[in-house]
């Protein structure tokens, strides 16, 4: 899972409990406690990325600092890597979690959480159903869906889930396809209500400035999910877990707080700024 996972080998070996676990035989300890180090380090990297991406955000729509490439494929597949990256390792971490029950529940109340703070403080920048939402929601339903998805061999369900992505990748918007390819139209029937826009079928009017529904991005989920269980215990993989990236994997720990705090700090620094005259 994402935000606070604890990116630890849960599973028991065959001595018992888990402790420092090997990355093979002969292979060099993973940690303390069979942390996988190699995680909090990525999931740290995205998180920086996110921090950079929303601070621009913050300069060209609240601040209006002209920069014409942010809202075009640059900024894009900025945008683009940073919750491709985070969905992928929630799913891949999921097996790690302790308890996805709790984890998502936690989530989901840091989402609820957001929406809120958005709607009071900034009514045009409302987050609904954003991210949060759904790295809460993924580990619930894949724990209640989870004695079906591991009964599927895991290679199958990796292509299938990518293939899942792939045709739904465009559904919010009202049609089947990825990107700019479009497979199908779907009817307009389905967007006719505000009650589906969790689901990926937003009605007239609707709007969030981080929007992440079910689907598509549950499909994506599930392909880091499924590239765990195919990968997972590889020895390779595991001694590639070992390696540690200090800063960011002390960020990767703490991804939840950072995330609830990076916005209101940065909008608070650049408005200081800009009250100084900055960015005149």
């Amino acid at each position: 899972m994402l935000f606070a996972q604890d990116a630890r080998d849960g599973k028991k070996g065959r001595g018992g409990a888990a402790g420092a676990q090997k990355a093979g035989p002969g292979g060099p300890a993973l940690g303390t406690g069979g942390r996988l180090w190699l995680l909090d380090g990525l999931r740290g990297a995205c998180l920086a990325s996110m921090l950079g991406y929303h601070a621009m955000y913050d300069l060209v729509v609240l601040f209006g600092l002209p920069c014409p490439w942010y809202f075009e494929t640059p900024g894009y597949l900025w945008q683009q890597s940073i919750c491709w990256g985070f969905i992928l390792l929630s799913g891949f971490c999921y097996a790690l979690g302790r308890s996805p029950v709790r984890h998502g529940l936690t989530v989901l109340g840091a989402s609820a959480l957001v929406s809120l703070a958005t709607a009071l403080a900034m009514p045009s920048q409302t987050v609904r159903w954003g991210v949060l939402f759904l790295l809460g929601s993924a580990p619930l339903i894949t724990r209640l869906l989870q004695k079906l998805l591991e009964a599927l061999p895991p290679a199958a369900g990796l292509l299938g889930s990518a293939a899942l992505f792939f045709v739904l990748r465009n559904i919010q918007y009202g049609s089947l396809g990825f990107e700019r390819l479009v497979l199908a139209r779907l009817p307009s029937a389905l967007y006719s209500t505000r009650y589906l826009a969790f689901l990926g079928l937003p009605g007239p009017g609707f709007f969030s400035s981080d929007y992440f529904p079910l689907l598509p991005w549950l499909a994506l989920y599930w392909v880091g999910f499924f590239a765990w269980r195919l990968w997972g215990l590889s020895p390779r993989l595991r001694r590639a877990c070992g390696v540690r990236m200090p800063f960011l994997g002390w960020a990767g720990r703490h991804t939840l707080p950072i995330y609830l705090l990076h916005q209101p700090v940065t909008y608070g620094l650049l408005w200081l700024l800009d009250k100084s005259g900055v960015f005149l």
